[in-house]
C-alpha cells in the first residue's frame, strides 16, 4: 500500500485507545497493571495536585457519584494473582498496603502508621494501624500481610505472574522456586502490631513495592480454604481500602462504596464509583458528552482519535508522562524469529514517528528501546534508527540466508481488540509488506483471551505493554529474566540475567545504573521483541470532578477525589 493509500486508512480510523498492558502491564495492557520507595525518583507529579482552599471543599456536591469506565472486565481482583492495569486500577481502591501512592505520586505511610529500617538496610519493622480495620468490622493484623505475601510465594499457586517482585526478601525465591519452605521466608508477624521483612540484600524500592497489589493484604481469617474467594462479590471478599466492593456484574459494571471502616475514612469523600465497562470508545464518548462518564481516556480508558483535536482546542485535554512502553512481542521459539537478524529486519522497518504523530497523537515518543526516558535519559534517542528500511532489508537478506530460506513465509501478528491496536497493526502491516515483502495475517482476541494465547506461546509477533510498577530500570529489565510469568517473548539470557542478580546487591548509584545499562544493551541486541513507543496518559474530565490525580506510573487514586457543586 502506497503512502497516500496509508494517510487514507489512517484519516480512517476514529478511535484511538490507550492499550491495555501487563502490568504495572502490567496493563489495561499497556497500561498493568501496577502498577515504589527510595527509588531515586525521576518520577514527576502527573500535574501539581489541586490546591483549592478548605472552604472549595465543603461546595461540594450533594451527589458524591463518580462515573468511569474501565473498558472492560478485571482477568482478577485477587490482589496476589492480577497483572493488569484493568484490575489494579479497582485493587487500589478497595485495598490498601503498608504504603499508598499518595497525590503528589509518591508513597506515603498508609496500613503502616510507623516503619525502621536497620543500619544495613535488611531488616523492616513495620507497624500497622492500630486503627485499620477489614471491611466487616475485623482488625487489619501484621498476620494478614505474612499470609498474603507467602500465599502469593506458595508454589502450589501458580497464577501469581508477580511473585517475582517479593525475591528480594529472604527465602522467598527459594520457596516459590526451589523447594525451600514457607517458614524459612524473612515474613514474620511478630504481634499483631508488628511485621518483621527481612531481605536478601538491600533494595531502594522495597517501600514503593508494599503500595503496588502484589503486596495488599487479604483478611487470612475470612479467605483461608476459600480459594474462589475473590471471583464473585460475595461476604468473603472483605477489603480494607478507602472504597469497598458493592456490586460486580460481569462484563457490566463494577459499582464501589465508600468503606465507612477505613482507618481514613474522614478523608474520602466519594460515596460511589460506577465502573462501566465499555469497550467501544465511541460509545464510552457519547456516554461522556451525555453527562453518564465523567471521565474519559487515562488510565482507565482512551480518547477516541477524532475527539482529540477538538478537547485540545477546547483547553480540557490532559498530557501527562507515563513510564511505560508500547511493545511488538517476537516469540523467539517461532520460526522466523528464531533468527536475531529477521527480528531486527522487522523491528527497524517499522515507522514509529508515523504511527504517533498519524494514530495515537497523544505525544507518545517513538521507542528505539525498551527503559523510558523518565528513568533513562539517553533512551530518547534509543539503540537503532526509527523506520530504516535500508538496514532492515540488509539484516532480511542476512537472517534468510542463516535459516535457509528464499523468501519469509506468512506472518501473524496478534493484538487484543481495540481500534487502536488495529490501526496500528494494520499500519504495520503495510510497512512490513512495503519494506521487507512480508505479507502480514492480523489476528485479534479479547483481552483475556488474548493473554491466554500470549501465555501459552500461540503467537509469532503479539501486541503487549508494560507500565512501571515503580520508578525503576529494573522493573522493565526483570520482566524478561526468565521465561514465563509476564516474559511471553520465550527469550533467556545467563549472561543477561547475572546482570541482574549483580544489580540487585549494587548499593553504589552510578555503578547500579551502569550494569542496568549493561543489561539493557544485551536486551536491544538481540530484541526479543519491537519497542513501538513510550506512553503518555492522555484524558478529559468535567470541571466538577476535584483532586483525582493520575501518576507517572499510570496509578489514579479516588480516596481524595471529590465532586463540586455546580
Amino acid at each position: 500500500m502506497g503512502k497516500r493509500k496509508w494517510l487514507i486508512l489512517l484519516a480512517l480510523v476514529v478511535c484511538f485507545s490507550m492499550v491495555l498492558a501487563a502490568c504495572s502491564g502490567g496493563k489495561n495492557a499497556g497500561e498493568d497493571q501496577s502498577k515504589d520507595p527510595a527509588k531515586e525518583p525521576t518520577k514527576e507529579p502527573a500535574k501539581e495536585p489541586a490546591k483549592e482552599p478548605a472552604k472549595d471543599e465543603m461546595a461540594m456536591a450533594v451527589d458524591q457519584t463518580l462515573n468511569v469506565n474501565i473498558r472492560e472486565e478485571p482477568p482478577s481482583l485477587h490482589p496476589g494473582s492480577a497483572t493488569d492495569t484493568t484490575s489494579g486500577a479497582v485493587l487500589n481502591q478497595v485495598f490498601e498496603g503498608l504504603m499508598r501512592v499518595n497525590q503528589q505520586g509518591e508513597v506515603e505511610k498508609a496500613m503502616a502508621e510507623d516503619f525502621k529500617v536497620s543500619d544495613d538496610g535488611l531488616t523492616y519493622t513495620f507497624t500497622i494501624r492500630k486503627d485499620a480495620k477489614w471491611s466487616n468490622g475485623d482488625p487489619v493484623v501484621a498476620g494478614d500481610f505474612e499470609y498474603a505475601w507467602k500465599w502469593v510465594l506458595d508454589p502450589a499457586n501458580v497464577d501469581t505472574d508477580y511473585a517475582y517482585q517479593m525475591y528480594m526478601i529472604k527465602g522467598a525465591e527459594a520457596a516459590k522456586e526451589k523447594g525451600g519452605s514457607l517458614d524459612d521466608v524473612g515474613i514474620t508477624a511478630k504481634d499483631d502490631h508488628t511485621l518483621v521483612v527481612e531481605l536478601e540484600q538491600p533494595t531502594a524500592y522495597f517501600l514503593d513495592l508494599t503500595a503496588f497489589h502484589t503486596f495488599f493484604p487479604v483478611n487470612a481469617k475470612v479467605v483461608d480454604g476459600k480459594n474462589d474467594w475473590a471471583q464473585e462479590k460475595t461476604d468473603n471478599y472483605v477489603t480494607n481500602g478507602p472504597f469497598l466492593l458493592d456490586s460486580w456484574k460481569h462484563k457490566d459494571k463494577i459499582v464501589l462504596k465508600k468503606n465507612p471502616e477505613y482507618w481514613d475514612a474522614d478523608t474520602v469523600k466519594l460515596e460511589t464509583i460506577n465502573m462501566f465497562m465499555i469497550m467501544d470508545e465511541n460509545t464510552a464518548k457519547q456516554m461522556y458528552d451525555k453527562d453518564e462518564l465523567d471521565w474519559l481516556g487515562s488510565p482507565t480508558d482512551s480518547i477516541p482519535l477524532a475527539a482529540i483535536p477538538h478537547y485540545k482546542s477546547e483547553g480540557e485535554l490532559n498530557i501527562s508522562t507515563l513510564a511505560g512502553v508500547y511493545y511488538y512481542a517476537f516469540n523467539v521459539e517461532e520460526e522466523p524469529f528464531t533468527n536475531v537478524n529477521i527480528r531486527k529486519a522487522f523491528a527497524m522497518a517499522i515507522n514509529r514517528k508515523g504511527i504517533v504523530e498519524n494514530i495515537t497523537k497523544g505525544e507518545q515518543q517513538p521507542a528505539m528501546a525498551l527503559v523510558p526516558p523518565s528513568i533513562f535519559e539517553e533512551n530518547a534517542k534509543g539503540y537503532f534508527g526509527d523506520n530504516d528500511a535500508e538496514e532492515a532489508k540488509k539484516l532480511l537478506a542476512k537472517g534468510l540466508e542463516e535459516l535457509g530460506l528464499s523468501e519469509l513465509p506468512t506472518v501473524k501478528l496478534s493484538y487484543n481488540t481495540s481500534e487502536a491496536h488495529a490501526a496500528i497493526a494494520q499500519a504495520v502491516q503495510d510497512m512490513w509488506k512495503k519494506t521487507l515483502g512480508v505479507s502480514v495475517e492480523l489476528h485479534n482476541e479479547e483481552w483475556g483471551v488474548y493473554l491466554d494465547s500470549m501465555g501459552a506461546g500461540n503467537f509469532q509477533v503479539g501486541r503487549m505493554g508494560w507500565i512501571a510498577d515503580f520508578n525503576d530500570a529494573i522493573n522493565f529489565l526483570e520482566i524478561f529474566e526468565t521465561v514465563g510469568g509476564n516474559n511471553y517473548t520465550n527469550w533467556e539470557s545467563a549472561e543477561y540475567q547475572a546482570l541482574l542478580k549483580k544489580s540487585r546487591t549494587e548499593l553504589d548509584k552510578a555503578a547500579r545504573e551502569k550494569i542496568l545499562r549493561d543489561a539493557e544493551a544485551i536486551f536491544m541486541e538481540e530484541l526479543p521483541l519491537s519497542p513501538i513507543y513510550f506512553y503518555t496518559n492522555v484524558w478529559t474530565n468535567k470541571e466538577k470532578v476535584k483532586n483525582v490525580e493520575v501518576s507517572p506510573l499510570g496509578v489514579v487514586q479516588y480516596k481524595w477525589g471529590y465532586i463540586a457543586a455546580e
